[in-house]
């Protein structure tokens, strides 16, 4: 049994080099409190939908530069169970309603997405506010995380998410 100790010990330290966390989810993430809008918000009633948690903040460039092809692929899946979920780690709320705003203002179509700060947010489960942004998590029907992709948003993270939907 010892020799798989090394081993198991070197693969933890790789995948969290690599910005990756083993897969281990011993209970289901939590993330709750209002949303930018005024409205309620709770992780655990997205369950049955595959999820996009997309953490980002207003001073990361490719962070807002994402966020049209992050509404346009929301709304292309528009009618699956699919729901994005944009999570601001701004310092200052300000900041986030300020883009929040501007984004009303410019895309009146704009896909009807749960916007948050994560400083209002209750967060369990093992989900933390990352150090650093972007960082999009892909989670199943089941609420558990398939995917984590860390730096700006991956294509694989679209194509994780497509081969989940029906």
């Amino acid at each position: 049994m010892r020799p798989l100790i090394a081993p198991l010990v070197a693969l933890s330290a790789a995948l969290a080099l690599l910005g990756a966390s083993p897969p281990l989810q011993a209970q289901p993430l939590q993330l709750s409190g209002p949303t930018l809008d005024g409205g309620k918000f709770d992780l655990q009633s997205l369950r049955g939908r595959v999820v996009m948690l997309f953490f980002w903040n207003t001073d990361c460039v490719p962070c807002v530069q994402r966020m049209p092809e992050l509404r346009a692929n929301a709304m292309g899946w528009r009618g699956k169970p699919f729901t994005l979920v944009l999570i601001s780690t701004d310092r200052d709320r300000q900041a986030a309603l300020g883009y929040v705003r501007t984004l009303r203002q410019v895309d009146k179509q704009a896909v009807d997405t749960p916007l948050l700060w994560a400083g209002e947010q209750r967060l369990g489960g093992g989900l933390t506010v990352p150090p650093s942004v972007p960082l999009t998590l892909v989670l199943d029907t089941r609420g558990e995380v398939v995917a984590r992709h860390v730096g700006r948003i991956a294509p694989e993270a679209w194509d994780d998410v497509a081969g989940l939907l029906p």
